[in-house]
């Protein structure tokens, strides 16, 4: 366990006493006693931390997960039991208490079967443990499973060390970022992660763990924190966006959610209001300045956030209400609800964006379990564990395409025994059954497979499976095939085809690099730049155009340049303002 030494005795009273007093309700936030114990509070360890030997993997909330981790609050019975219920079936549930009969019996009152729950006793202080729980990472991306857990943000040494116990419980190992220089003060709310060493934030982290901050932490800049991610939990990219004005926690899962490797789901306010101005800058911002892990720029699908019942957003005293605020549990997801006219159409469009799953909604805005009041929701009090041993897939879905054109399907796929056989299963819309096409082991762990597309604009239904050589399968989707992809077919002239699926430079102007995303361009392609003079500056061809090409212009190549691509589409051209 994390020991924290020299507590003053005045904060031993002060947490006995509430102890005395029954569970006190925390928020999500500090309380105001929380505030004045804070800079006297001990938050750092005396035990080393020690990383994970070799390279690691975080893995993302949509991978398979073996547990899911929650703590029981009385006061939250009710949510808690709906969570526990849609969880069951989906995954073993670890429930921290120390009354495992009152809990028991409560849910067996109510229905549910106990065979796949843990109870984990334990002392907690709060009901917010996606803050304070540890993140599953892999080695070598499939092999040995691991916890990390960083430094809580909170005055709470019940829930700091409860990570630990998870570990210990599971029989995985451990790792702390306790002690300096690695040192690190962290929440889970404000942080996500692609699966692929990418990860969001907001600049709280970099707060938090700056000079002067409240938890005696040694100083770290943007490139120490860098690194602790790095070392610990693989993430070669940390994106971090400012706070939001209005978002008192600055956690991040508060207004948006990685739904894949390439889709941010963002909450959406009214023009002006709240905290949207600052959220569309933040998405703005990691639009310029950053790509999917595929190369191609992120897709954004924006959900509405809703108001109170007398209109009112958080800058004019509501609650920080969401339908961001959400958790994976392998088929199923979980969403905070509030009321049916505002509920209704969010429900609609999660089971649009995720075809397949099981979109549960619990409401965490009543009277008698008013949670969204303390600044949280779903998936602030939920966390995972994922499986051991994972099948890995990773895809980007080819989202569109024309009669007869030759479709190419890439994924990567890992598993710690191998692969045995990997498919694409396909169908065309309208019909029931799957077609399997085998795909093709290219290189490492990429596999390859090409669909030709019908000769109308008949959409193409499909997912992938995956058999490891241990006999286990995984498909991806992961509720296929009831969930599957889509390429849309559209009679589009072949000419309008490419100017669809070749891109916009970007960045635009620019200095130096200049790059563009192709999208399943088939065939021979010649790419040439050009000034304003006619005069041909450079010259390339491709065998084929999917992902993203970039060209660096040279230092003399000033002013506007023309960028010509040109194959059995036609010609493409797009202009680029060099200085």
């Amino acid at each position: 366990m994390k020991i924290h030494t020299s507590i003053i005795t005045s904060l031993l009273v002060v947490f006995f006493s509430l102890s005395a007093l029954g569970q006190e309700v925390l928020p999500k936030g500090l309380t105001e006693n929380e505030k004045e114990l804070l800079t006297d509070f001990n938050f750092r360890s005396s035990r080393i931390s020690i990383p994970p030997s070799g390279d690691v993997r975080t893995m993302a909330e949509w991978e398979e997960i073996e547990y899911l981790v929650i703590t029981w609050a009385p006061n939250f019975q009710n949510i808690l039991r709906q969570i526990v219920e849609a969880a069951v079936i989906e995954c073993k549930v670890i429930i921290t208490t120390q009354n495992e009969t009152s809990v028991a019996n409560y849910l067996t009152s109510n229905g549910i079967d106990l065979t796949n729950i843990i109870f984990m006793d334990e002392n907690w202080d709060s009901i917010w443990i996606r803050d304070y729980a540890g993140n599953t990472i892999y080695t070598d991306d499939v092999g040995e499973r691991g916890l990390v857990d960083w430094i809580y943000n909170r005055p709470r040494p019940n829930d700091d060390i409860m990570p630990e116990s998870h570990a210990n419980l599971v029989g995985m190992p451990y790792y702390g970022t306790l002690t300096a220089p690695s040192d690190l003060v962290n929440t889970g709310g404000n942080f996500m992660s692609d699966g692929l060493g990418n990860a969001f934030a907001s600049e709280l982290i970099l707060d938090e763990n700056d000079a002067g901050n409240p938890y005696g932490v040694s100083v770290k800049d943007e490139a120490d924190i860098d690194a602790i991610m790095s070392t610990y939990m693989g993430i070669d990219r940390y994106v971090k966006m400012e706070t939001l004005p209005y978002d008192g926690i600055h956690h991040i899962d508060m207004h948006m959610k990685l739904l894949d490797e390439e889709t941010l789901l963002v909450s959406k306010y009214p023009e002006g209001v709240a905290d949207g101005p600052q959220i569309e800058a933040n998405i703005d911002y990691v639009l310029s300045n950053f790509n999917s892990a595929f190369g191609t720029p992120y897709k954004v699908k924006w959900i509405d956030a809703p108001p109170s019942t007398s209109g009112n957003y958080p800058d004019t005293g509501g609650y920080y209400r969401t339908f961001t605020n959400a958790v994976f549990i392998n088929k199923t997801v979980i969403i905070p609800t509030y009321r049916p006219e505002v509920d209704n159409p969010a429900i609609a469009q999660w089971e649009e964006m995720l075809p397949g799953y099981n979109i549960v909604g619990i409401d965490v805005d009543n009277a008698g379990e008013n949670l969204i009041s303390l600044l949280g929701a779903i998936h602030c009090i939920t966390h995972s564990i994922g499986v051991a041993e994972p099948l890995w897939i990773v895809h980007q879905p080819v989202a569109e395409s024309t009669p007869n054109a030759n479709v190419q399907l890439d994924a990567l796929i890992k598993h710690v025994s191998g692969i045995n056989t990997a498919s694409v299963f396909w169908r065309e819309e309208g019909t029931t059954t799957f077609t399997e096409t085998p795909m093709t082991l290219v290189s490492d762990d990429n596999w390859t497979a090409t669909l030709t597309m019908p000769t109308t604009n008949t959409n193409i239904e499909y997912y992938i499976h995956a058999e490891a050589n241990s006999g286990k399968t995984l498909n991806r989707p992961l509720v296929a095939p009831e969930g599957y992809w889509t390429i849309n077919l559209e009679l589009l002239g072949i000419n309008e085809w490419a100017e669809q699926n070749i891109s916009l430079p970007y960045p635009n102007p620019t200095k130096g690099e200049v790059n563009f995303n192709l999208n399943q361009i088939s065939g021979d392609i010649a790419i040439t730049i050009q000034n304003v003079l006619g005069q041909t500056l450079y010259q390339r061809s491709l065998e084929s155009g999917n992902g993203v090409v970039r060209l660096q212009l040279q230092p003399a190549w000033e002013g506007t340049l023309f960028v010509t691509f040109e194959g059995a589409f036609g010609k493409i051209t797009r202009k680029v303002v060099k200085y």
